[in-house]
């Protein structure tokens, strides 16, 4: 790492970035300033930060005006997790240690970062953390997951659906025979009973069919306007719910289209979305009921192993109650759901069109905000 190159060094002069005589005096911060990796240096004995780089300013979203006024302790509410790791740093006067760590931040999503801390010869009352997002292997690893637990739950549900559909076939031509056998008296009295079991028949292959529908129907490629499929979508939703709900467009139109199959796009889209008008319902009963559909271009993206130098990155957001905690990891599963009338098999479809595409389909939820981000290859 860049760190272990600058502990020792002492370049040039730089105009002072912090009141601390011993850091300036060190000579480190020009060497830091430059760096594309998190640097930041703290004072050993009350973990203020003396100094900040710009990487660090634009990860932590705070000016270094603002992080130099704070301590460690001040910018996250786990702190605690590193500072076992200082402390043997300065109590050895190791020159430097990795350590992964998770660094929660009030109101905002945790960091997961790989952090190197080190010591500083030059400047003994000082620490040095390079820190180094683990966004790329962590989404590495969930997409690994994503795709076992897919393929798995792909050749579980077509199993089970045929040896459901069979016997369910047999069940009802049976009440439909009984129904027929039955005396006139006798079949006013228990007609009732032979239609539940006729209706709950019908409502399970209706099921059945829904699991079954990917692997049906053969997956017709052209080219397709993702643009296009949000209308589609955002038209279908506004019929649906007209009143209370508003659906914002934020898109970039210069994405080119993609080679796909547009219908299988479109059910895939309009699942999430109402999905996510569902949850709303509460807000929309108050008339702030908000999503928004918003369209970029993501470069040099690794989706499923693979590096994509375009994709299509789509992410729909909406400002509900935000997935429960209790099945926040499992919403794509067959028949996990939210709500208590909802079938569990609308993420899970929207998951399988997506994943033909080559793409991949990520959530992140709190209350107030879920946003589903959808990627799609572009160009390989």
């Amino acid at each position: 790492m860049v760190l272990k190159n600058l502990i020792k060094a002492k370049r040039g002069h730089a105009e002072p970035l912090s009141s601390d005589a011993q850091l300036v005096d060190s000579g480190l911060l020009p060497g830091f300033e430059a760096l594309p990796t998190v640097v930041l240096v703290l004072e050993k004995r009350t973990l203020r930060v003396a100094f900040a780089n710009p990487s660090a300013e634009a990860m932590l979203e705070l000016s270094r005006r603002q992080l130099t006024q704070m301590a460690w302790t001040d910018i996250f509410t786990n702190a605690d997790e590193l500072l076992k790791t200082i402390g043997s740093i300065v109590e050895h006067r190791f020159h430097a240690t990795h350590v992964d760590a998770v660094l929660q931040r009030a109101g905002r999503e945790p960091l997961h970062v790989h952090a190197i801390v080190g010591y500083l010869d030059s400047a003994q009352d000082y620490v040095l953390l390079e820190l180094f997002e683990n966004e790329r292997h962590l989404r590495t690893d969930r997409e690994e997951r994503i795709n076992d637990l897919t393929a798995v739950n792909k050749q579980l549900i077509r199993n089970l659906a045929h040896e459901i559909k069979n016997p369910l076939g047999g069940i009802r031509g049976a009440a439909q025979l009984l129904e027929f056998e039955l005396g006139e008296r006798e079949r006013d009295e228990l007609r009732e009973y032979t239609q539940v079991i006729i209706k709950e028949s019908d409502r399970l292959q209706t099921l059945v069919d829904r699991l079954l529908e990917p692997h049906r129907h053969p997956h017709i490629v052209g080219d397709v306007n993702i643009h296009e499929v949000c209308e589609r979508v955002r038209a279908v939703i506004l019929a649906e719910f007209p009143r209370g709900l508003t659906i914002e467009r934020d898109y970039d139109v210069s994405v080119p289209d993609l080679r796909g199959d547009k219908e299988q796009l479109i059910q895939a889209v309009l699942n999430i979305v109402r999905n996510a008008a569902e949850a709303l319902r509460e807000r929309i009963s108050q008339g702030d009921a908000r999503i928004e559909l918003r369209t970029r271009i993501a470069r040099k993206i690794t989706i499923a192993k693979r590096l994509c130098k375009l994709a299509l990155d789509l992410h729909i957001v909406d400002n509900g109650p935000g997935i429960p905690a209790e099945i926040r990891d499992r919403i794509f599963y067959p028949l996990v759901s939210g709500r208590e009338d909802g079938s569990g098999l609308g993420l899970t479809l929207a998951q399988t069109f997506v994943q033909q595409h080559d793409g991949l389909i990520e959530v992140e939820s709190r209350p107030g905000h879920t946003q589903f981000q959808i990627l799609l290859p572009l160009e390989t």
